[in-house]
């Protein structure tokens, strides 16, 4: 799980200070205000690790992509030529890191949690890295390695343990594997430094393990064709979620929902939601007929209703499918991230995803990163931690302004009764405002219309 997130010098943000990462966290603002970026960070890092490129420091994305950022020249803040960008985040392990001495297989470290800080530097053509390292705690010594930059030439940094040259051995020139690998020539020339590779591949699963949906969801179809195929997750449109439930179902993957209750198929647990949620009574995956690739969702409305299509009920059950079925087939201690999931959906329902947020955190162990415009579903968010549904540590809340080209971040000062103690000025409009321009609008009407009738 994600605990902390810093970056400077990226898109609008010049510097975002620590963002403390709870199992949900929200970013809430106006349009433009730099929210959508702290995601937009987290996706080109994930991209950055899939894409097979070793020597691409980082993967700003094309059509293929979660996000396609453009260029080096795009993303600095400022547009900054030469620029650096730099970033830094902690994340807990999901088990603990044990390295052995490569000599006397001694424990040498019981890693549990990891930081990772990184400056890249770019201009129009090139971008290359500063620096790059991994530091952690064990034992109350504290200890980094990685990677620096000087003269064009690269340098390890290693503190708290020694790096060990490999004897016979004659120094030669590395460079980074994208903004955070050692190369192999790193490791032949100190015999010592194998585990690094763990430190690694930590970073790796870390972003392997996060998943995203978008704001824009795919319109839903009359049927679906199915061959049998395990999609990784729902996609960035959500297109992916019916073959996902399909999937799942065919394994007969069963979801906890708490102790000393049933457990469900995910298709059988993202049907229960619809209907808590008001939308629908029931919701069923069948094939168009025997034999066949082609499914069709069914839906009924309510319990003496027609059974329809899901094209033939209203907008929002199709768009927030996709949000429902992430939570319950992304694997367990997944971080998902979606990005204005409230779109389409009638205010009831907003509140109701903070419900199935709060469920999916509990019950499945997944870390949620949400951007959101939805008054309801943060209100829901503060009841749920005014009822002990949810801890105010559990939550954090974040609210993000513009100023002149300036992104910044505000935290939330939520209390244990789910009260905002530093609610912002104009947090969702001037709702205030709105109420006495409308009381003085009706009195100035009423006025005019006495004034007639006195005439």
């Amino acid at each position: 799980m994600l605990k902390s997130l810093r970056f400077k010098n990226f898109k609008s943000w010049r510097d975002t200070g620590e963002i403390r990462l709870a199992p949900l966290t929200g970013f809430f603002g106006a349009n433009s205000s730099g929210k959508t970026a702290i995601l937009q960070l987290l996706l080109m890092l994930k991209q950055t690790v899939e894409s097979p490129d070793r020597l691409r420091v980082l993967h700003m994305g094309d059509e293929r992509t979660y996000v396609d950022l453009g260029t080096f020249y795009d993303v600095v803040f400022d547009h900054q030529m030469p620029g650096k960008i730099e970033f830094a985040f902690r994340w807990q392990l999901p088990k603990a890191l044990k390295i052995l001495d490569p000599e006397s297989r001694r424990l040498v470290f019981n890693i549990e949690e990891l930081q990772f800080e990184s400056s890249v530097e770019g201009d129009v053509k090139t971008i290359a890295v500063d620096y790059f390292f991994y530091s952690f705690r064990d034992r109350e010594k504290q200890y980094r390695f990685g990677i620096k930059r000087s003269n064009s030439k690269y340098s390890p940094i290693a503190e708290g343990y020694e790096l060990k040259r490999s004897p016979g051995r004659p120094f030669r020139t590395f460079y980074p594997i994208k903004c955070y690998g050692f190369p192999d020539e790193f490791n032949a020339q100190y015999y010592n430094a194998g585990f690094l590779a763990h430190l690694v591949l930590s970073f790796e699963q870390l972003f392997q393990n996060i998943y995203y949906l978008g704001p824009l969801r795919e319109y839903p179809h009359r049927s679906y064709v199915w061959a049998g195929e395990k999609p990784q997750d729902v996609g960035r449109r959500g297109e992916l979620a019916i073959p996902a439930l399909l999937a799942a179902k065919a394994r007969g993957e069963r979801i906890s929902r708490g102790r000393g209750k049933k457990r469900q198929f995910v298709d059988e647990r993202v049907a229960q939601w619809l209907k808590d949620l008001g939308l629908i009574e029931s919701f069923i995956l069948k094939p168009i007929a025997p034999n066949r690739r082609d499914y069709e969702v069914r839906v009924k409305q309510s319990p003496k209703s027609a059974e329809v299509l899901i094209t033939d009920v209203g907008f929002g059950v199709s768009q927030i499918l996709p949000v429902l079925t992430l939570c319950y087939y992304a694997p367990k201690g997944s971080i998902l991230i979606f990005e204005q999931p409230e779109i389409h959906l009638h205010p009831s329902v907003q509140a109701g995803l903070a419900d199935v947020f709060i469920d999916a955190i509990k019950y499945r162990q997944l870390q949620i990163i949400v951007e959101s415009h939805s008054e309801h579903l943060l209100r829901r968010l503060q009841r749920r931690i005014a009822e002990a549904k949810i801890s105010e540590q559990d939550a954090s809340l974040y609210f993000v302004t513009n100023l002149e080209g300036e992104s910044k971040l505000q935290q939330l000062d939520l209390d244990l009764f789910g009260n905002i103690k530093n609610w912002p000025k104009n947090f969702f409009g001037d709702e205030i405002g709105d109420l006495i321009a409308m009381t003085e609008a009706a009195m100035h009407r009423q006025s005019q219309y006495e004034e007639r009738e006195a005439a």
